[in-house]
């Protein structure tokens, strides 16, 4: 199967999965005009297919329907991949978004979602089972949610980066292993002298019987 053929596969099985919508956070904001105060709301929302694509939308209009229905609509646009290791994400990373910072750690198998408020709707959105998650920064719930994806985003697979080093893949998830491995095969044994030296030491008693 070629390449072209894989994409146009995986792309039907993307459009066969139902997109599952979460709201995070719905908010009143004013806006103050000449005749008094004008109010309006803003839709925080995620959507993921909770296998392995997710997505942050934010919205904003007079009604809350019309602002979760724009942010739905933006969060379509902003679908990614994530990629993952069983249940859980291939390796630790730390998203930043403006002052929030996110960890996210693998965890075994079991654990569960570790995290709260809107980032534990990304994650299981998005497919992840296992995983630590802490916040370290602003709590703001917008830069929280964006921290969280940029780190989704910057995870890579043992495979690209294995491609990138020119190694195999076993080499990149296993390094110490094969180090271990390395520096406990024993040491080739030195080459034997003995035939050079017995040859020396007939040349030397060549030479004393021409001396003598």
């Amino acid at each position: 199967m070629s390449s072209v053929e894989r994409q146009v596969q995986r792309n039907l099985d993307y459009d066969s999965r139902e997109l599952k919508e979460r709201v995070v956070e719905i908010n009143r904001v004013a806006k103050v005009v000449k005749g008094g105060r004008r109010f309006s709301f803003t839709a925080l929302v995620v959507i993921g297919d909770e296998v392995d694509r997710v997505g942050v939308g934010y919205g904003k209009a007079r009604e809350v329907p019309l602002a979760i229905s724009k942010a739905v609509d933006d969060a379509k646009k902003n679908l990614f991949q994530v990629p993952k290791k069983g249940t859980t994400i291939t390796h630790e990373v730390l998203g930043r978004a403006d002052a929030a910072r996110v960890l996210l750690r693998p965890a075994s198998e079991g654990t569960g979602v570790i995290a709260g408020g809107g980032v534990r709707a990304v994650l299981e959105l998005a497919g992840v089972r296992d995983i630590l998650a802490k916040s370290l920064g602003n709590p703001n719930p917008v830069n929280l949610l964006k921290a969280t994806v940029n780190g989704l985003r910057s995870l890579r697979r043992p495979e690209e980066v294995a491609e990138q080093r020119g190694k195999a893949v076993h080499e990149v998830l296993f390094p110490r292993k094969n180090k271990q491995e390395d520096q406990a095969a024993p040491a080739p044994a030195p080459a034997e002298e003995a035939p050079a030296a017995a040859e020396e030491t007939a040349n030397d008693q060549v030479e004393d019987h021409t001396d003598a």
